[in-house]
């Protein structure tokens, strides 16, 4: 049954140099597409109390706070409902933030990137890395006491040094959660049409990867998940969702979600979408096997890794004897580690993630 709700808005003044998600300058049809979520939430949501609501894009921020009240009331929302919603810095502003913390967001993501102006621009963003503070500082004074800072590491200029003082000046403006994302260059960016100079090789990455984690223990953060690391007790419900391998409902352009067992998506097409909102472009119902492949794979996302125990009675396998062969290779590697419910990857295991898994699937 799912109890967690993702709304895709794909509207941006601009797009970013990295970007690939799916998104559109077309702010003049936000209106039209909100009524066609409406439509589609509507026609599928069956009434679950939630227990998270992810609003993310593209930059949700567009669009009004009337908006975002007339989609929180399609759903059945508890007092202790995490409804986060991503905004970039330079389309907020206190009045803003205070009208859409009214409407019942209380998690707000924000878009930084970096605290190098110079970075900044290289990539393509609208903010400066002082505005980001004072939206950040803003949201604060309109009550939000659960937010996330978003940060890229590998970006154009940026070197070891540069990564960690943006990361320093994260931590000590101590927000709740701290999520950080290697660069990748995907099909449909900007930057895969030209690829910017002085970008940061995988050795770097990995560097600027390992030095965050440090980073943040020292600051108090706990590394909970590949890309993310919280203050204890506000870690991401939502997306904690997606690494437990738990249904939810997707809606939106380009959105995925996973019902009854089966993953679907809507078209990543505006116009199509907004004229059959109902249809999905794929649809795919789980067999055995590929459920437990998502649970090996999504459970090895989480720092505390998978739980032997739990996937053994809900697959009725033995997963030692089933995986021994890798389980001895990269135990003796170094790159998975035993727990006390199971396995986790260490941090240079994380590196490899991709590789190692593949021996799982």
């Amino acid at each position: 049954m799912p109890e967690s709700v993702y709304i895709h808005i794909p509207f941006c003044k601009r797009k970013c140099g990295y970007c690939s998600f799916v998104s559109f300058a077309q702010t003049e049809l936000i209106s039209q597409y909100i009524d066609t979520l409406l439509t589609e939430i509507k026609h599928f949501y069956r009434g679950e109390i939630l227990k998270t609501l992810y609003i993310g894009g593209g930059t949700p921020s567009l669009i009004s706070a009337e908006e975002v009240k007339r989609l929180l009331d399609c759903f059945k929302i508890s007092k202790n409902t995490e409804i986060t919603m991503e905004a970039n810095p330079d389309s907020i502003d206190t009045e803003y933030l205070s009208e859409i913390r009214s409407a019942g967001i209380n998690r707000l993501s924000l878009g930084v990137q970096s605290f190098d102006d110079n970075i900044l621009k290289a990539a393509g963003r609208l903010h400066d890395s002082e505005e980001a503070v004072t939206k950040y500082l803003a949201a604060k004074e309109a009550g939000f006491n659960n937010i996330n800072l978003d940060f890229i590491y590998g970006l154009p200029l940026q070197s070891l040094k540069n990564f960690q003082n943006t990361l320093t000046k994260a931590a000590e403006l101590n927000p709740e959660h701290i999520s950080l994302y290697g660069l990748k260059i995907e099909a449909g960016s900007k930057f895969a049409k030209k690829k910017p100079a002085n970008l940061a090789d995988e050795d770097l990455q990995a560097d600027m990867f390992l030095s965050a984690t440090d980073i943040m223990k020292k600051y108090g953060y706990i590394h909970y998940e590949f890309s993310n690391f919280s203050k204890k007790g506000k870690e991401s419900g939502h997306n904690l969702n997606y690494w437990n391998n738990s249904e939810y409902y997707g809606f939106g352009i380009a959105a995925h979600g996973y019902v009854d067992g089966i993953r679907y998506a809507n078209s990543a097409s505006l116009k199509e979408y907004l004229k059959e909102p109902l249809k999905k472009s794929t649809s795919h119902k789980l067999t055995t096997k590929e459920k437990l492949q998502e649970e090996i794979f999504l459970g090895f996302r989480k720092c505390n890794g998978i739980n032997i125990k739990l996937i053994n009675q809900k697959y009725s396998i033995d997963f030692e004897q089933t995986y021994k062969l890798p389980l001895k290779k990269f135990l003796e590697t170094g790159h998975l580690l035993k727990t006390r419910t199971g396995y986790r990857l260490s941090n240079e295991g994380i590196l490899l993630s991709n590789l190692i898994l593949c021996e799982f699937l």
